[in-house]
This record gives structure tokens, C-alpha cells and sequence, in this order.
């Protein structure tokens, strides 16, 4: 036998455990190929399609026109509701990750801290329980909280004697955002606690135990462990907050459908206005690509530079 045979058979026993692997997978490829195929078509080719028709001039029912970067170019010079949508949702932003970062971290805590775990378990399920009713129940109940003549918000300022107070909050340019702020009262969201609360309860009880030696209680011991300890999950939440806002719109529309005088107007609903609205595809595409590029931004500057602190 040559040399050159020889190699030829090294090379095909080098690479028989491999083929072999292959083979035993084949049967798992093909179970989990129609997830793929359907996620390709159903969530990529959208998402392609969008960063695509965004360099395009493309109303419904027209013939698509090549423009480049025009379209990105209109929403920073000559679009004044987006440019004003990005600061209302940046308002809206901040102040949902004041509330994701403060509330449902104390009320976890509360729960957490709970010596009867019976008591606990029934608060677990108190906080679960408003994730069964529909979000939109939330938001009518709201919508008629803020009614101008029967709503419940004016109508206790007119029995506590404050007429003066009482507004159209919905439909007054300068309170409509804080209106839709404060809709999120208590501010307790059922999801954000059970993630700070699994957090919690992942702590050992050696790293406590040896924290109260030392003299560390009470709200010190919160500072010093349970705050670092629980640093991804506020990092989770803080993703889920800005996709969730920067994304959102259905909230707005249902409130305020962006008004009054496009005052509550956020980049999602200016999108969808523009689709299917004003049938400008390539237009709403293009803001749909500057979310993409925000939201992708801002994901990876919080998982890359806000650290997890490790014990």
C-alpha cells in the first residue's frame, strides 16, 4: 500500500466518529426542523422584509421606489411627531425602569422576608393573580378612571374640595404622559417580583447567616447581599422594561390613540399610524429598523456593562 493511500485512510478514520455523530443527529434535525422553518418564515422573513422595504418609497398599492436612506433621513429632519414620539417614550422609559427597579424589588423583599411561608405563598398568588385578567380590563377600567364628568379620579378631588384639580387628563396635552404614567398604580408588576423573588430565594442561607454575625441586618443586610445578589435578575427586568416600552404602543392606543395633538404619540404607534393609516410601508419599516437598532443598543450595553456581582 502507497503512502498516499494510507493517508487517505487516516484521514477517513479521522473523520468516521464524526460522520457517525451526524448520523445518530440526523433524526433530531429533522424533529426540530419544523420549528426552524416556521420561526424563518414567520419571525426572520418579517424582520428581513422590514429592513428591506425600509430603503424603499412603498405605499400600498403602489410600485415599491429605491430612495436609500431617505426614509431614515425624513424621521430625524422633517418629522416632527416622530422626533416628538422619541422624547415621550423616552419619558415613558425612564420612569418604567424607576418603577421595575423599586417597587417590585421591595415588595419581593417584603415577601421574601415573610416568616410564615404559608402567608408567603398566599402573597405569591395575590400578586399572580392580576396576570389572569385580560390587559386590556386594565387599561377601560383607566380609561374610565380618568372620564372628565364620571370618572372616579375627579370625582374624589370634587368631594375633597379641590375643583380646581380636576381635569381631562386624557385629553389635556400637559398632564395626557403623567396621566399614563400613574395608570401603572400600584406599580407592582406580578412577573418583575417573581423574578426578584426567585433571586432572593437562590441566596444561601450560610451568606445571611454569616452576614447577621457580623452584624449586618435589617435594611444593611438588603444593601449589602440581597441588592448585589439579585443584579441579573434587575438586569432581566430592565431589558424586558425597555423592549417592552420601546416596542409597546397598544397601551397608548387604547388610552389616547396618540392624542391630544399627538401628545402621547410613542415611535410603535407612530409605525402602525403610518402602515395602516397613511399606508406608507416603507416608512413604517424604516422606524421599525430604528427601534430594532435602539432596543439591540441598549440590550447589549446592559448585559455587557452592568456586571453581576458573584460570591
Amino acid at each position: 500500500m502507497d503512502v498516499a493511500s494510507v493517508q487517505t485512510q487516516l484521514r477517513a478514520e479521522k473523520h468516521r466518529p464524526a460522520l457517525e455523530e451526524f448520523r445518530r443527529a440526523v433524526p433530531f434535525y429533522i424533529l426540530l426542523a419544523p420549528s426552524f422553518i416556521l420561526l424563518a418564515v414567520f419571525q426572520y422573513y418579517p424582520a428581513f422584509m422590514a429592513l428591506y422595504g425600509s430603503l424603499f418609497e412603498w405605499d400600498i398599492g403602489t410600485v415599491p421606489k429605491w430612495v436609500g436612506l431617505t426614509n431614515f433621513v425624513t424621521m430625524f429632519t422633517l418629522d416632527q411627531t416622530f422626533q416628538q414620539s422619541l422624547w415621550i417614550v423616552t419619558q415613558l422609559t425612564l420612569f418604567g425602569l424607576f418603577v421595575v427597579v423599586t417597587m417590585p424589588v421591595l415588595v419581593a423583599e417584603a415577601i421574601f422576608r415573610l416568616r410564615d411561608k404559608v402567608a408567603a405563598y398566599w402573597y405569591r398568588i395575590l400578586i399572580v393573580l392580576p396576570l389572569v385578567i385580560p390587559g386590556i380590563v386594565h387599561i377601560l377600567i383607566w380609561q374610565f378612571l380618568y372620564e372628565p364628568d364620571v370618572g372616579l379620579v375627579n370625582n374624589l378631588l370634587r368631594a375633597i374640595g379641590l375643583d380646581s384639580w380636576t381635569h381631562a387628563w386624557l385629553g389635556d396635552p400637559n398632564v395626557v404622559v403623567y396621566a399614563i404614567m400613574f395608570s401603572a398604580f400600584p406599580f407592582v408588576g406580578g412577573i418583575a417580583v417573581l423574578i426578584y423573588l426567585a433571586g432572593l430565594q437562590a441566596i444561601p442561607q450560610e451568606v445571611h447567616d454569616a452576614c447577621a454575625v457580623d452584624g449586618a441586618v435589617g435594611f444593611r443586610q438588603i444593601w449589602a447581599i440581597d441588592v448585589p445578589y439579585i443584579v441579573g435578575q434587575t438586569k432581566l427586568n430592565v431589558i424586558l422594561g425597555i423592549i417592552g416600552q420601546l416596542q409597546g404602543f397598544g397601551y397608548v392606543f387604547v388610552l389616547t390613540q396618540g392624542g391630544p395633538a399627538n401628545a402621547s404619540m410613542v415611535p410603535g404607534l407612530w409605525l402602525y399610524t403610518n402602515a395602516f393609516q397613511f399606508s406608507k410601508v416603507g416608512y413604517a419599516s424604516a422606524i421599525g429598523v430604528f427601534l430594532f437598532v435602539i432596543i439591540l443598543a441598549l440590550t447589549v450595553i446592559n448585559m455587557k456593562f452592568i456586571r453581576t456581582a458573584t460570591y
